[in-house]
C-alpha cells in the first residue's frame, strides 16, 4: 500500500513543492513530458498519485484530456477543489486501476512511485490501462539531492523517511521487469544542491532536461507494445460432415496412387519436380 497522505503529509508535501528543488521541477517537467511523450492535443492521461493536481494542471495545459487517481481521498478532495470538472478524479489504488484495458493515450507516475509499496505491479496496471506509453518521473538516488533527501530520511523527515529513491537503472530494470524489452527513452533535471542555492543567479532554474543520470529529476517514458496471440476455437463441424471429408480425402490419395503420383512427389515444388 505504502504511504498514504493525511493532511500532516500533504502540508510536508506542499512545503517541498514550493522549494527552489520543487519549483525547478515543475517549472521544467512540461518541456521534459513534452519530450517523451509527444503528446496531440484531445489525448487522454492519467496521473496515477494525482496528488493535489499539480501535474494535472500541466498536462492539461499541454491541451490533454486528464483523469487521476490518489490513494488518499485528502487529495483527491483537494484535487477536486482546484480543478472543478476539467478532470475525472478517482480514489484507488495504483496497484488496481478502476479502468479498462487500453483506456488512456498515456499513463504518467510523477513523484509517487518512491512512496509504493509494490511499484512493478503499479506499472504492470499503468501499463495495462495505458495503449501507448508510460511515463514515470522520480526523484534520482544518485543526484546530489538525492543523497540529501536520504539524510533527511535518516532523521525521521515525515515525508523522504517513508521514500525508496531510485536511480535510471533500477527504474529502467522495474519498467523492463512490467512490461518486457519495449522502447525506454529519458532524460532528466538538473537541480543544484541546496547548499548551493545562495551560488546561483537570482531567479534562475539551473536545469539540463537532456541526459544526466545523476540529475535530481528522472523522466522515463516506455512505448507498450503489444503482441498478438491466436487461440485455439473448438471445431463446430457436425460429426457426419467431419467424417464425410475424410473419406473424399481417402479417396483423393487412392485415386493419386492409381495415377502413378507418389506421396512424396506431392511434397515437391514445380522445380524440383522438373529437376527430378
Amino acid at each position: 500500500m505504502g504511504l498514504i497522505f493525511d493532511d500532516n503529509s500533504v502540508g510536508f508535501y506542499d512545503s517541498w513543492r514550493r522549494s527552489v528543488q520543487g519549483r525547478a521541477i515543475e517549472g521544467s517537467l512540461e518541456k521534459l513530458v513534452g519530450s517523451l511523450l509527444a503528446p496531440r492535443p484531445g489525448q487522454r492521461v492519467l496521473d496515477v498519485g494525482c496528488g493535489t493536481g499539480n501535474h494535472l494542471l500541466i498536462l492539461n495545459r499541454m491541451g490533454l484530456n486528464i483523469s487521476g487517481t490518489d490513494a488518499s481521498q485528502t487529495m483527491i478532495l483537494k484535487a477536486r477543489k482546484r480543478l472543478g470538472h476539467r478532470s475525472t478524479l478517482k480514489k484507488a489504488m495504483a496497484e488496481d486501476l478502476p479502468f479498462d484495458d487500453n483506456e488512456f493515450d498515456f499513463v504518467t507516475i510523477i513523484n509517487s512511485l518512491e512512496f509504493m509499496d509494490n511499484p512493478l505491479q503499479a506499472l504492470r496496471e499503468a501499463g495495462r490501462v495505458a495503449g501507448s506509453k508510460v511515463f514515470v518521473g522520480v526523484l534520482n538516488s544518485l543526484s546530489w539531492n538525492g543523497i540529501l533527501n536520504k539524510i533527511h530520511g535518516y532523521f525521521n523527515d515525515p515525508l523522504f523517511g517513508q521514500a525508496t529513491f531510485y536511480n535510471l537503472w533500477q527504474i529502467k530494470s522495474l519498467m523492463q521487469l512490467a512490461y518486457g524489452p519495449v522502447p525506454i527513452s529519458w532524460g532528466s533535471i538538473k537541480v543544484v544542491p541546496g547548499f548551493m542555492e545562495d551560488l546561483q543567479p537570482s531567479g534562475k532554474a539551473f536545469w539540463n532536461w537532456k541526459h544526466s543520470p545523476f540529475g535530481f529529476f528522472l523522466g522515463l517514458s516506455a512505448t507498450i507494445e503489444y503482441t498478438v496471440r491466436t487461440e485455439n476455437l473448438p471445431l463446430k463441424a457436425k460429426l457426419k460432415t467431419a467424417s464425410q471429408a475424410l473419406i473424399l480425402a481417402g479417396s483423393t490419395k487412392e485415386m493419386n496412387h492409381g495415377r502413378g503420383v507418389q506421396e512424396s512427389e506431392r511434397s515437391l515444388s514445380v522445380s524440383e519436380k522438373r529437376r527430378k
